[in-house]
């Protein structure tokens, strides 16, 4: 049976990279860089770190708008042009352990944007030692990073079914609407380990029809797994959902109205049931086992902005324990997104790729290590 569903997922694999060969263009030779912040010591799934060898990224290859972009703006991105009306801006975490996924996503929203210098990133860090090496990376790119202090959040965190899902950075999307300018009234959140294969300013224009969030929903998903008899069997925490049809909603990609965000204050809300979780892990008893997609469900399920699935084939990397192989859901794709405990970067340095692993591959600019001279 592994064998046929590693066949399935081989011939899905080909299928899709077929579908999207004409936006699939080969990168031109990429120029090696390093950061001598990270030489000797940082280290990548799926790699051993020792201190003899530099581990790099090559350049990306220069994008440029298309002639139906309009006018250029200002190229100087040090002089407050994150408030310029024609960015699409996008918020991604850059943090050690998923610094090849979020490059790699980077590199694959230039790529098939069609006003690239149009979009603007915005880079949640706890370590700004990152900055110069995207800089290298990307030499053009429109953005700036914004630090998350992981105090922060770490009194509210709870454990999770997975380590990765407890770390502080995981919970910046929380704060994007105090971390951001006031001038950003929208951003796109994205998590670093997807590829979009699509215009980005697509998922940008989307109608959020007056709600703070708008993402694909599943709603045939059993919504009630996502907390537990702890809180189902309580009629004061129940009774949120008793006057909306909440969906399950994958947090990795959400297009946020920061300005709706910010009157309805739902960062205090989202703290608040932190809170209460916090507090039953302590004593009276958990009300979810999931890391920091309870709380969004909590304060937004039911009233979410319905964005198309193909915006978020989400599962790539398996459940959240063994990470298996799994195929593509049916039906056109825009981003694919390897949520789940698998990481094709991890399982293609293992030499034990999954067959839609492929599909990130293309837009991999981590690169063989430079030797000393």
């Amino acid at each position: 049976m592994l064998w046929l569903m590693r066949l399935s997922g081989f011939f899905s694999a080909a299928l899709l990279t077929v579908i999207l060969s004409p936006s699939l263009q080969s990168f031109p030779p990429a120029e090696a860089i390093r950061s001598s912040h990270f030489d000797g010591y940082l280290r990548f799934p799926g790699q051993i770190a020792v201190t003899d060898r530099h581990f790099a990224f090559r350049r990306a290859p220069p994008f440029h708008n298309s002639g139906e972009c309009g006018p250029k703006s200002s190229t100087n991105t040090k002089t407050g042009t994150v408030c310029d009306p024609s960015f699409v801006h996008i918020a991604i975490t850059l943090d050690e352990e998923y610094l090849r996924g979020s490059i790699a996503a980077v590199q694959s929203i230039l790529q098939h944007s069609l006003c690239p210098e149009n979009v603007f990133f915005h880079f949640l860090v706890s370590d700004t030692g990152l900055e110069p090496l995207v800089r290298s990376v990307f030499p053009q790119l429109r953005f700036k990073v914004y630090y998350f202090d992981p105090d922060r959040v770490r009194r509210l965190i709870s454990t999770s079914v997975r380590q990765a899902l407890e770390q502080p950075l995981n919970y910046a999307r929380n704060y994007l609407a105090d971390l951001l300018e006031p001038c950003v009234r929208r951003v796109i959140y994205l998590d670093s380990d997807l590829v979009v294969v699509d215009d980005v300013a697509k998922l940008w224009r989307y109608d959020l029809k007056g709600k703070a969030v708008g993402a694909p929903e599943y709603c045939h998903a059993n919504f009630t797994k996502y907390f537990t008899e702890k809180f189902w069997s309580d009629p004061n925490l129940s009774r949120t959902f008793s006057d909306r049809n909440p969906c399950y909603f994958n947090t990795g990609v959400m297009v946020i109205d920061l300005e709706t965000w910010r009157k309805r204050r739902h960062t205090i809300s989202i703290e608040r049931w932190m809170e209460v979780q916090k507090a039953g892990a302590n004593g009276s008893g958990r009300i979810y086992e999931l890391g920091s997609l309870p709380p969004f469900l909590l304060v937004f399920a039911g009233h979410v902005a319905a964005i198309e699935h193909r915006w978020n084939q989400h599962g790539l990397g398996g459940d959240n324990v063994r990470g298996s192989c799994r195929d593509l859901h049916p039906g056109p794709v825009s981003l694919l997104h390897w949520s789940g405990s698998g990481k094709p970067w991890v399982r293609i340095g293992s030499g034990n790729p999954c067959p839609l692993d492929s599909l990130w591959a293309p837009y991999d600019l981590y690169g063989p290590a430079l030797q000393p001279r």
